[in-house]
């Protein structure tokens, strides 16, 4: 993978993650529209940590405050609300934990089909479009 293709896939998952789009399909989608070689589920995962920096620094005082709490709370024993949301977010974590442990395999090889990225596409835009339209019908 030379560097041009690099900067564009990072830039990519840049102004994609935080988007209400899959920036896993731009990534696989961009490399295969120049004809580029897949870039592979390493450099996925090495840009998505590059998102991940992103939003720890963004949260870096709560982080913070919630490990100045987890660690005062063996002594002081009080359910602070940092506790609390940090209980929350680690069980809101363990199932996809889970669930990407458990299908590794299939992340290398099915996951990343073009195939794949267009029925989920479809398939989800429905789901939306069925969500809208049953709520107008409510009002």
């Amino acid at each position: 993978m030379d560097y041009i293709q690099t900067v564009l896939l990072a830039l990519v998952q840049g102004v994609t993650e935080f988007l209400p789009i899959s920036s896993s399909a731009h990534l696989i989608l961009i490399g295969k529209l120049p004809g580029w070689e897949d870039q592979g589920l390493m450099f996925d995962i090495a840009v998505h940590f590059g998102s991940l920096m992103a939003v720890l620094w963004y949260f870096r005082r709560e982080i913070t405050n919630m490990g100045i709490h987890l660690v005062r709370y063996p002594k002081r024993r009080e359910v602070s609300p940092e506790i609390r949301l940090t209980g929350m977010l680690l069980l809101a974590t363990l199932p996809i934990v889970l669930a990407g442990w458990m299908l590794l395999v299939l992340f290398n090889t099915q996951f990343r089909s073009v195939e794949l990225i267009a029925y989920s596409t479809i398939g989800f835009g429905l789901l939306l479009w069925f969500a809208d339209w049953y709520r107008r019908e409510q009002r």
